[in-house]
């Protein structure tokens, strides 16, 4: 598990700072899917090195982000869905998850997002079940 950890981090750190897109509209099938009609509602740059070591948190393995700066300007007003962790801006997808308030891959303290608004992440933990 850690290892499959550590190579996520591997492909995140793959660009020149890895980027978090939130956006509106329908959640694609994965990663690999168009977006579609989706509107990117903001953009927050990840640190040059985008998590810490992986953990063995019994009975999982544990990612977590270092510092993830603030989009001081959302970029549209819209409802927030989904995200998607790039390489770089414009970069390569490596996953994709929900957004919403509770029980969502991204948790934001509202998915309610305004055009210009700051929108900040302040904890972004991946966490990866290990097997029997």
């Amino acid at each position: 598990v850690l290892a499959m950890l550590d190579a996520f981090d591997d492909a995140a750190n793959a660009g020149t700072a890895a980027v978090i897109n939130i956006y509106d509209g329908s959640v694609p099938a994965d990663a690999d899917a168009s977006i579609g009609a989706s509107t990117l509602l903001a953009q927050l740059t990840m640190s040059a090195t985008a998590f810490g070591a992986a953990a063995d948190a019994a009975p999982n393995g544990t990612l977590t982000a270092a510092a993830i700066t603030d989009d001081s300007s959302a970029n549209a007003t819209g409802t927030a869905t989904y995200f998607r962790v790039l390489t770089q801006n414009a970069g390569t997808v490596i996953c994709q998850g929900t957004v919403g308030t509770s029980s969502a891959d991204l948790v934001l303290n509202t998915v309610s997002i305004t055009s210009g608004s700051t929108v900040s992440i302040t904890s972004f933990v991946i966490t990866m079940p290990e097997q029997a």
